[in-house]
């Protein structure tokens, strides 16, 4: 592993625990900001450019700042260059010259922690990210801070336009340089071995991080010698899906990274990447990576009703997963991007047909008719059966799409707070339009709980159920978590209803 010193410093933080300790903030300029990372990456040894990470005692990743708790010898921290390039960072064995630094490092923290806030740098752009979130929420707009940024709006104000674009291209700029100053950068085993498992939390990575996980997910499955494919082209690739997901509250990069990362777990814990052909594979994972590519943020349900270009331009049927594929294909058409160049005519065609069909099948309009199918096949299934492994394959990316209520609740539960604040910005535009209400997408009837134990009764777990039965192993790494998960949404309703009747009973 390349951590620091090649060790953990797990030993090390039991000798001289990392005391970072937070104060209040008040009125500060940008220059009295302070770079507590950076005071983490000189004691590690690390460029700027290398991926740090800091645990606490029971694993769970802690965000690096200023505002960290302070920390004892039986709640100690492990700070570890989770990727580095291995010749930049110096090996020592001398525990004593590393406690020395440990010294050194928390006086320093100590001494700023005492004269500066608690922000950072990366915080002021954490609240310039959300302030764009609330400007993008339209039923915000009688505060005052909705933006109108529609096309046609935009129109009207072709400085402002040129001006937003400006400053995502500008964003965009950034994760590019970023991406491709880590993209060399060895990732250790641990973090490797968490991206195999459901229980990967995604809220702890950047966006440019995460195209580096990505670059790894296609490396550590051979794709790119089986399918000659050149490691500036897939950068390329990554960083072109990144761009095509839009800055809305749930389909995001971060959703499509969650889809991708899901998948690549499920490809190692069922043994499947030994059963299927490599170009299943790569039509699996590059599926669930352009699943949602370019989604708007309003279903298909919306889309129809308000017959908008892309219900009109696929005739009703699947606009949205349509839509994906046909940006997909775009992205791919691009030399500089096409990580198929080098394939075979015959392999293409395959290539291309198996990532339609697993996006289409994203569409929950066609929920029960793919499950069904599946239910028919699984109890005599034979990867040798093209039939079988096609329907799978629909299955696998289904599961992978939907598969959030599968992860540990602190990561599952804020992605709901994320899908109903989508849903309620449709049912608000619907409600505006004149629109029939999609199901679920009404602020003013839906709750947490009851969404989510409808959706977890009747969709996810004969869902998960199914290739469960197929695949035992699964039981432990999703259905159980999935069952947990209805028991506490179970509970959190009924909780909910109990204090709405007591409400009623004591209205005088």
């Amino acid at each position: 592993m390349a951590k620091w010193s090649e060790q953990s410093l797990e030993q090390t933080a039991r000798l001289k625990m990392l005391k970072v300790r937070g104060c209040s903030y008040s009125s500060v300029t940008c220059n009295d900001l302070c770079n507590v990372a950076d005071l983490f990456r000189a004691a590690a040894e690390a460029s700027p450019h290398h991926i740090l990470k800091l645990y606490k005692a029971n694993g769970s990743v802690v965000n690096i700042s200023p505002m960290l708790e302070p920390n004892s010898q039986d709640s100690y921290y492990r700070l570890e260059v989770v990727a580095s390039d291995l010749q930049s960072i110096g090996v020592k064995s001398d525990v004593d010259n590393m406690e020395s630094r440990l010294c050194h490092l928390e006086t320093k923290v100590q001494q700023d922690a005492g004269n500066t806030p608690e922000i950072i740098d990366n915080l002021k752009s954490q609240v310039e990210s959300f302030k764009r979130k609330l400007e993008s929420v339209k039923h915000l707009s009688w505060m005052g801070l909705f933006r109108d940024e529609s096309p046609q709006q935009l129109s009207k104000f072709p400085a402002k336009a040129k001006g937003l674009q400006l400053n995502i291209e500008e964003e965009h700029r950034e994760v590019r340089k970023k991406f491709l100053n880590m993209s060399s950068l060895r990732v250790i085993e641990e973090v490797r071995q968490q991206l195999k498992t459901p229980m990967f939390d995604n809220w702890q990575w950047e966006e440019p991080e995460m195209l580096v996980l990505l670059q790894v997910m296609f490396t550590d499955l051979d794709f790119l010698t089986v399918f000659h494919i050149e490691v500036d082209v897939l950068q390329n690739f990554l960083f072109e899906v990144y761009c095509h997901y839009n800055n809305i509250p749930f389909h995001n990069f971060q959703h499509c990274f969650c889809v991708t990362q899901m998948m690549y777990g499920l490809i190692w814990l069922t043994d499947i990447w030994s059963k299927l052909d490599p170009m299943d594979l790569l039509i699996l994972l590059t599926s669930a990576l352009c699943h949602d590519l370019d989604h708007p943020g309003y279903s298909n349900v919306y889309q129809i009703n308000a017959q908008t270009d892309l219900a009109l331009r696929y005739n009703d049927i699947s606009p949205l997963e349509n839509h994906h594929c046909a940006v997909a294909f775009g992205i791919l058409a691009k030399e500089e991007s096409n990580i198929l160049k080098h394939v075979t005519t015959e392999q293409y065609k395959h290539i291309r047909a198996g990532m339609i069909r697993c996006i289409l099948a994203t569409d929950m309009a066609r929920h029960n008719e793919i499950l069904n199918k599946f239910k028919s096949v699984q109890p005599v299934f034979d990867f040798r059966n093209k039939d079988h492994t096609e329907v799978l394959m629909k299955i696998m990316v289904k599961v992978s799409d939907i598969s959030n209520e599968a992860r540990p609740m602190a990561v599952a539960e804020p992605w709901l707070d994320c899908l109903l604040q989508e849903f309620f910005n449709q049912g608000d535009a619907e409600k505006l339009k004149g629109l029939p209400v999609t199901p679920f997408m009404d602020r003013d009837k839906v709750s947490k709980p009851s969404s989510q134990t409808s959706f977890i009764r009747f969709v996810l777990l004969p869902l998960f159920t199914e290739i469960t039965k197929l695949f035992p192993c699964l039981e432990q790494h999703i259905l159980e978590p999935v069952r947990r998960a209805l028991e506490y949404y179970s509970d959190l309703e009924r909780a909910t209803q109990q204090e709405a009747a007591a409400a009623v009973a004591n209205k005088p």
